[in-house]
């Protein structure tokens, strides 16, 4: 297997581990004004993501670092090319953020009401930007001869775009929907579990509907899928993930289903890089202009050094991860320090 490969591997499982890790905050946000009806609800869905949704946005990071050391000329085409949608981003990220760290200075219930929607608003942009953001990777981008994207942020929005990017709303939010029955009890998690069947039924619909989209529009994928048979196993065993994850939410354990459900995420997302494979970006203009893990990559030397750090360094942001998650197990409990 080439460096090239190895780092599309690597890079594709950073970002599988961005969605799942920081999806479920993201979910969460995306249901806190419909599950939490109370103050104190609120504030328990607040402080079921509190020790650990800033160190989850590590992940993003990771990923930006990567694309950068292995793929140069992807991040320079994205980042110029999606220049004002990447605003966006960060001024969504900023105002949950703010949300989350504001909404507890204030006791007065219009405050906290304001920063809730924030929250909400925040959570369910980030997570449709970047749906549609994906959306447009996996239908096609204006890139040029010169690696340089042509587009504005209206003609972003297409139709296929924007089901990319609802499919991922409800994704995140079934995703945090399973995470919040770990963390809660009473009656929000009563609640909670009342919602988790229609958002995998609303999922389930909007999934099938890109997957019918990309067979009828995006020959590319489609094309990649027909001329090799293996990568089905992977949207097959992401069908087979959502239903362990609703057999073990009946059975009552959460926790597994959970983990089915960011196995379903992570399937996904390899679903989508094994249709794309070896293309990073495709270009809409002439599939000549198309930037690929080969000629898009740094040189050998640079991926072999990075490749190294790399090794060393994720075994400690995955210690982290553990620690975090082991120490804040369990309920959540209120404190007069909580949010």
């Amino acid at each position: 297997m080439s460096l090239n490969v190895i780092w599309y591997v690597l890079f594709v499982i950073v970002i599988a581990g961005y969605l799942i890790m920081d999806g479920f905050d993201l979910g969460v946000g995306i249901l806190h004004l419909f599950v939490a009806k109370t103050d104190e609800e609120r504030r328990i869905s607040l402080n079921s993501i509190g020790p650990v949704w800033d160190g989850n946005e590590v992940w993003l990071v990771l990923g930006g670092g990567a694309l950068f050391a292995a793929f140069p000329l992807v991040y320079a085409s994205l980042f110029s090319g999606f220049y004002i949608a990447m605003m966006l981003v960060l001024v969504v990220l900023i105002m949950r953020t703010v949300a989350i760290e504001f909404r507890s200075k204030e006791q007065n219930p219009r405050w906290r009401s304001l920063w809730d929607t924030v929250f909400f608003l925040s959570s369910l942009g980030i997570a449709l930007l970047l749906g549609v953001a994906f959306g447009n990777i996996m239908a096609g981008i204006p890139l040029d001869e010169n690696q340089n994207i042509s587009a504005s942020l209206l003609s972003l929005l297409s139709p296929f775009a924007l089901l990319v990017g609802v499919t991922t709303i409800f994704m995140l939010a079934l995703h945090g929907a399973i995470y919040l029955t770990m963390k809660t009890e009473g009656n929000l998690q009563a609640r909670v579990r009342k919602w988790i069947p229609r958002l995998m039924i609303i999922f389930f619909v909007f999934n099938t509907l890109v997957v019918i989209s990309t067979v009828l529009q995006h020959q590319t994928i489609t094309e990649r899928y027909l001329a090799e048979i293996w990568p089905i196993i992977f949207p097959a065993l992401a069908l087979v993930a959502l239903i362990v994850a609703a057999y073990m939410l009946r059975q009552g354990r959460d926790f597994v289903a959970f983990l089915a459900s960011g196995a379903m995420i992570a399937l996904l997302l390899f679903s989508a890089a094994a249709g794309l494979y070896p293309n990073l970006l495709i270009s809409s203009i002439d599939p000549a202009y198309n930037l690929t893990i080969f000629n898009a990559a740094s040189e050998s030397n640079t991926l072999t050094v990075m490749l190294v750090i790399a090794l060393i360094g994720l075994p400690f942001v995955l210690l982290y991860t553990a620690g975090v998650y082991y120490i804040f197990r369990g309920k959540v409990k209120l404190t007069p320090q909580s949010y």
